[in-house]
């Protein structure tokens, strides 16, 4: 329950930032600007509150893979085919999107386990010289 609300958290507090903006470029006449912020703010939910996914200690690195790659298919997915943005005319124009999807979240998930890693790697060398 905990990491629920955590994550829940973690979601939340972009959606309200987000939607905030979107608000105000929705009374402020932009609402093609608007629409970006209301897309941004579902995508920030989902990513913020799926994230806690790596912190069940009990799921091996692959499992918490396979479920937040699952998670972002049922969630962020849907949500690119809504927004609008890309012409979906024939099933190829979703085969597109789909592969669009998986290049960025590959892209994303290798950037940022590599950065993890650094630091990672940083803070176990911060202990070692603790203990010197």
């Amino acid at each position: 329950m905990k990491l629920f609300l955590k994550g829940l958290l973690r979601g939340l507090v972009p959606l309200v930032i987000l939607l905030m903006i979107s608000m105000w470029n929705m009374l402020n006449g932009s609402t093609d600007l608007a629409k970006i912020f209301l897309f941004y703010s579902l995508v920030t939910f989902f990513v913020g509150a799926l994230s806690v996914i790596y912190q069940i200690k009990k799921w091996s690195f692959l499992k918490q893979i396979i479920v937040h790659y699952a998670a972002m298919l049922i969630t962020v997915f849907p949500v690119l085919l809504l927004y609008g943005s890309y012409p979906l005319n024939t099933f190829m124009d979703v085969l597109k999107v789909y592969f669009h999807f998986n290049k960025v979240g590959f892209i994303l998930f290798v950037s940022s386990l590599i950065i993890f890693r650094v630091f990672n790697k940083f803070d176990t060398s911060k202990e070692k010289y603790k203990t010197l």
